[in-house]
């Protein structure tokens, strides 16, 4: 590969920044959406003395454990708090600088139109739900190491055999040691990125005739390290954010189906990318339909068609098409993620993957339009009609991630089914005190999703609001009997029947469902609480000592369960 001119280098980066920043700039005065507050707003890791330290040593501290990621969060609530211009701009540069180190690689690697590939990643609008979404600094950390940790690999790894340098005499293995360490950073922002050593591996391949042990043993701690955080991500997957339950209840050739089918959908998203929609219907699986198993057939001939024709076109085409299915796999099915319980697809999912794809369809272009793989200006010029319809759309997209209730009505527009949404926008208008709206809403998620817990936990707190405690504690008692969910939830519907059955004056009744909230949620502070206040009602003085005092522990700013416990304990 030709050395790159520094005037070239500058010039191309200082473009993809631009439009970059052109294209997002509404997001600076966008504010906090769905999941920013279990991430940042509400995060009680950010605020409480040893936040930090919970953050790295407490796997369930925060609603992942992606402790690089909340590390952010951390310094960055000590310099501006709770204002969000500060974390989307942050965001937006991480993804500039991912879309400037997508062209750097490129070009590395001698990708025929890096930088219209990195152009394109920059601009798309299938991103945008990955830069104006706070929540998703994990896709944008995570993608920044895997990244600069594949920049870090290729020094090592000197793809042409002619060139390769000495070991004893260039040291590439300093090169080796920072690929493990950003390795190390963009699996403990995201553990998505485990996919990375297949990635380096089908590289190899594309770029060397054939694979020897002395390529495929560096690869070994990069494919061991992978697993190890992504199946443990995986589990508290499970454990702890709720992915279980009948939602996640599909047998192999459903998952097969699921995956076939998602392939599919994203690269169309890249092609086509609209409509967008943060919540995409769920499929309804069906093995036994024939008519399902196309785009799995359809995926399987087009792998195939690569591989037979790999001496007439190269492989770059088949590693473009197997690095994208590879960095996909995570999120194609296979494995039991939360979104699943709504959605098999999100347009967040493919943040990593999209480059895979984009870098073919600009190679494609760069072949057919002689010069245009080399020179940033000309490539900038010959694209700036697509380029410019992708920064529009992608502007406008910005909007939709204007608030929380934009969002929701935005979603239920394109997706009038997303039981979700109705959830979340009623959640919202009630906190507005538009109880109203907030009622209609809830009601239709009930009606979309008759044997969901959440419904039921929502609809019981309007009851309760408005003070119809029967059918409050009718709600609460609905939502217990649905098929298992998080013991989170099941811990929160506990906790709400409790208050509703001591505003009835059934103060045996709120003990008891008190006692099975703290069972389900040992770790919520509010239960603990609610349970101590309970008991030193009832006289219960040893008893509610003992749970004020965890209560304090796991929540040292609950005053009034602090003064509580101070009284019991002077009396």
């Amino acid at each position: 590969m030709r050395p790159v001119p520094y005037r070239v280098l500058f010039s191309g980066s200082f473009l993809i920044v631009g439009l970059t920043l052109l294209a997002y700039l509404p997001i600076l005065g966008n504010g906090f959406v769905w999941d920013d507050d279990l991430y940042v707003t509400n995060n009680p890791t950010l605020t409480q003395p040893g936040g930090f330290a919970r953050i790295w040593l407490d796997l369930r501290a925060t609603p992942q454990y992606y402790p690089v990621t909340f590390s952010f969060f951390y310094f960055e609530h000590a310099l501006w708090g709770f204002h969000p211009t500060g974390y989307h701009a942050v965001n937006l540069l991480l993804h500039a600088a991912n879309a400037v180190l997508v062209w750097w690689i490129l070009r590395r690697l001698d990708v025929p139109g890096s930088w219209l590939a990195a152009a394109l990643f920059a601009v798309h609008p299938v991103e945008v739900e990955s830069v104006a979404w706070i929540t998703e600094r994990k896709n944008l950390l995570s993608g920044f190491f895997a990244l600069a940790a594949l920049g870090a690999y290729l020094p090592f790894a000197t793809f042409d055999p002619d060139t390769r340098p000495e070991p004893s005499r260039r040291c590439p293995w300093r090169w080796y040691a920072l690929s493990i360490g950003l390795f190390v950073l963009a699996l403990l922002s995201k553990s998505v990125t485990a996919t990375l050593a297949a990635v380096m591996l089908l590289l190899l391949w594309w770029k060397r005739s054939r694979l020897g042990m002395r390529d495929l043993l560096p690869l070994l701690p990069f494919f061991i390290l992978g697993a190890t955080l992504g199946l443990n991500t995986a589990r508290l997957e499970a454990e702890h954010v709720g992915a279980r339950g009948p939602d996640f209840q599909l047998s192999a050739l459903e998952r097969l189906l699921v995956a076939g089918r998602a392939l599919w959908f994203y690269a169309g998203k890249l092609v086509a990318p609209v409509p967008l929609s943060f919540i995409y219907p769920r499929w309804e699986i069906d093995p036994w339909q024939a008519s399902q198993w196309l785009p799995v057939l359809a995926a399987v001939l087009a792998v195939a068609a690569l591989f037979l024709l790999r001496r007439r076109l190269g492989r770059g085409p088949l590693v473009a098409v197997l690095c994208y299915a590879a960095m996909l796999f995570p999120v194609l099915g296979f494995l039991n993620v939360y979104p699943m319980r709504y959605s098999f697809v999100a347009d967040h999912f493919q943040y990593h993957a999209g480059v895979a794809l984009l870098a073919l369809i600009a190679a494609t272009t760069a072949r057919l339009v002689p010069g245009l793989g080399r020179r940033p200006f000309l490539a900038g010029a010959a694209a700036l009609p697509i380029l410019g319809i992708l920064g529009c759309l992608t502007w406008s997209r910005c909007l939709v991630y204007r608030d929380a209730e934009s969002l929701w009505t935005d979603t239920l527009a394109k997706n009038p089914s997303a039981w979700m949404a109705h959830t979340n926008l009623g959640n919202l208008l009630a906190a507005q005190g538009r109880d109203r709206e907030a009622f209609g809403h809830r009601l239709r998620a009930i009606e979309l999703r008759p044997n969901d817990m959440v419904g039921y936990l929502n609809l019981g707190n309007a009851y309760l609001r408005a003070g119809q405690l029967s059918q409050a504690i009718a709600s609460f008692e609905r939502g217990l009997a649905c098929p298992n969910d998080a013991p989170v939830r099941r811990g929160k519907l506990e906790n709400n029947l409790a208050l509703a059955l001591g505003l009835r004056g059934d103060l045996e009744g709120e003990i008891r469902h008190f006692r099975r909230a703290v069972r389900e949620d040992p770790r919520n502070a509010e239960v603990h609480s609610n349970l101590g206040k309970a008991l030193a009602s009832q006289g219960h003085k040893t008893e509610a000592i003992e749970q004020l005092r965890i209560a304090v522990q796991l929540n040292p700013d609950d005053a009034e369960a602090r003064d509580l416990l101070n009284r019991l304990i002077g009396g």
